[in-house]
């Protein structure tokens, strides 16, 4: 197989991983919407699992690029990219808004 489809598979992974994170933490919201902060917390544990897997497909690329085997950039590594800053971001915000219902439902104490 050439560099060139190897890198359109990792792309494609890295796309993958990242929209289930990001899927994962969507639904871990609407958990925690409904008060079910158990679940919640629990999804978004397996998004973090997605998304540490999507990192390392991203890992894999950045390796091929500093050992001169990646050339050119592709639009479709440019989307790849994108699926994965916006599943982090989403992780993120997920978090602080996974606290804020957990706290709004009475569901933990204040710190």
């Amino acid at each position: 197989m050439d560099n060139e489809m190897d890198i359109e598979k990792l792309a494609m992974q890295l796309i993958v991983n990242s929209g289930e994170a990001k899927s994962k933490t969507m639904e871990a919201i609407s958990y925690a919407k409904k008060g079910n902060i158990a679940s919640a917390k629990k999804l978004l544990e397996e998004a973090g699992e997605f998304l540490t897997k999507a990192h390392e497909f991203q890992s894999d690329i950045i390796q091929d690029e500093a050992e001169g085997k990646l050339k050119d950039i592709s639009i479709l590594l440019v989307h790849a990219q994108d699926h994965l800053m916006n599943a982090v971001i989403v992780i993120d915000l997920a978090r602080e808004f996974i606290d804020l219902y957990e706290k709004i439902s009475g569901n933990r104490e204040e710190g």
